[in-house]
């Protein structure tokens, strides 16, 4: 990941924004508020990709929207994930 950047919104859009920009990938984290003062999470990543067709460069975007009540879960099995894949590059480079 090459960058990260804080965003508090004034403008009443959300609550708390981060992006990260990776490459030809852009993440955004942004915390929102729901009509009854609820807190979600939007994760969106937007990517740069090239049409072939039409020559022009476009961007494709995928967002999961998380909740108060799924955070803990969510939590939990990012961290076994990521520490999966640490764990293998690790194993990785004793046997070589």
């Amino acid at each position: 990941m090459e960058e990260f950047e804080n965003n508090e919104f004034e403008n009443g859009e959300g609550a708390f924004s981060r992006l990260v920009k990776a490459g030809k990938r852009t993440y955004f984290f942004d915390v929102k508020q729901t009509k009854q003062d609820d807190f979600y999470l939007t994760i969106t990543e937007k990517k740069k990709t090239f049409n072939k067709v039409t020559g022009k460069i476009e961007f494709e975007k995928h967002r999961i929207f998380l909740y108060k009540e799924d955070f803990e879960k969510f939590s939990i099995a990012f961290n076994d994930a990521v520490n999966y894949i640490f764990q293998s590059d690790d194993e990785e480079e004793y046997e070589e």
